[in-house]
């Protein structure tokens, strides 16, 4: 339904398996992008697949698009392809069967936050110091950027054509699997061993992919049988046509690592966790290779008396809730060669961005908004503690909110090895700042 607006962009409901509800959607539209497949479906998602496709193009073409431009997988089409490559090619002839102008992209695996693929790649890595690997893990394939992948798709909106034309992209680079694993752990830290054995096939490997990666069963068994075929550019009419020069993998790698810590720092809680305020789930939510737990409590004061004890946290005010359980943390974090509680703070009633809060760092500040602080204790990973403060009907909103990026499987032993601790600590902690807010002077 039309209706969602957000600056120039507009949110129009439809499903492609009921043409009926395409019609309102294709309403003024001049270049339509297809990024649908139905892997996540347990029925034959072939069947779908195909209906999905031919049910948009039809409504696409009545209603007058000039263009489709869709975002297929690279496969040889001479080779027995898996379901998952053969559906994605299919796709690509049913919309140019019924559409007079396609341009279809072939890509292999996509390097970003979302890509199913890069994603299991990554929890692979985090979570598995040594790696019994079958032999797709060395089968090639040549991936690309999120980000190039994105300029390509931008470009096909302008590309001049009068008819369907298949272009295969990729980065440079002809890497296996497994040497994309290692350029992961490299930049993540980690060390992986990786066991190369003869007899577990494609079958069985996504049998254990499931154990191993809950999250993406579903759709990786389908996918990890796709893995036996290198997914590799063929022809560089791309390269000859479109101005877009792909990374590397490894800068690749790197580039989405930094997006996922601006994209992360950019999050407000209160927008992006329920309206309840508390973590859906034991252990936190999961945001990406973050966990986080976060709370909410409402108190009767405007946001300012809500934020004054949050900026005098730490140093002789201590934590508010359990400061022996702080000062243990510290004494080991010292015996560990970390920085432990003994820097206090460099004022006990303002905070500035970069100022030493025992064994934290102030990340960001926004005066009786937020505060977010980095944790310099030694850690198998990365942490922060914010809190935000909100107006509400009552009062103020204050969300407390822990997120922790584990470095492989000891960060994730870490993290929930200590999350009884947090319910404790961090419940009580939230429940005396409230407190401290309500009786502030």
């Amino acid at each position: 339904m039309h209706g969602q607006v957000s600056g120039t962009t507009e949110v129009v409901q439809g499903d492609v398996l009921d043409p009926a509800s395409l019609t309102p959607a294709f309403e003024g539209v001049e270049t339509a992008y297809y990024f649908v497949h139905s892997m996540g479906d347990d029925r034959d998602f072939e069947a779908q697949d195909k209906l999905a496709a031919e049910n948009f193009a039809k409504a696409a073409t009545h209603a007058g698009v000039r263009r489709i431009v869709y975002l297929g997988g690279l496969g040889n089409p001479d080779e027995k392809l898996s379901k998952h490559l053969r559906s994605r090619q299919e796709t690509g002839n049913i919309l140019r069967a019924h559409h007079p102008q396609v341009i279809e992209f072939r890509a292999s695996i996509v390097i970003g936050s979302g890509s199913v693929s890069f994603e299991m790649i990554r929890a692979l890595v985090e979570r598995l110091p040594i790696m019994i690997c079958p032999r797709w893990v060395r089968v090639k394939a040549q991936p690309i950027a999120v980000e190039d992948l994105l300029a390509y798709l931008l470009a096909a909106a302008e590309r001049p054509i009068s008819a369907s034309q298949i272009y295969e992209i990729g980065g440079p680079d002809r890497v296996s699997y497994g040497q994309i694993m290692q350029e992961y752990a490299q930049q993540r830290g980690l060390t992986r061993w990786m066991i190369p054995v003869p007899l577990l096939t494609p079958y069985l490997s996504s049998l254990w992919l499931g154990l191993v990666t809950p999250l993406y069963a579903r759709i990786g068994r389908k996918l990890v049988e796709s893995l036996r075929n290198p997914t590799l550019v063929s022809n560089n009419l791309a390269e000859s046509v479109f101005a877009v020069r792909p990374r590397s993998v490894r800068d690749a790698i790197a580039r989405a690592l930094v997006n996922e810590d601006r994209e992360f720092a950019e999050t407000h809680w209160s927008d992006a966790l329920s309206s309840a305020g508390q973590s859906q789930s034991w252990g936190g939510d999961r945001y990406g290779s973050r966990l986080v737990d976060s709370r909410t409590i409402t108190v009767t004061v405007p946001p300012e008396k809500a934020f004054a004890p949050i900026r005098r946290i730490g140093g002789r005010t201590g934590w508010y809730y359990g400061n022996w359980l702080w000062s243990l943390r510290g004494f080991l974090d010292l015996l560990v060669g970390g920085v432990g509680v003994r820097r206090g703070r460099r004022h006990p009633d303002t905070l500035r961005v970069g100022d030493p809060l025992d064994f934290w760092r102030v990340e960001l500040i926004e005066p009786n908004q937020r505060l977010r602080l980095r944790a310099e204790m030694k850690l198998p990973g990365r942490a922060w503690l914010e809190f935000e403060v909100t107006p509400c009907e009552q009062g103020s909103t204050i969300r407390q909110t822990a997120i922790f990026d584990p470095v492989g499987l000891a960060g994730l032993l870490y993290w929930y090895g200590i999350y009884p601790l947090h319910q404790f600590v961090f419940a009580g902690m939230l429940r005396n700042l409230a407190r401290a807010a309500e009786k502030w002077d």
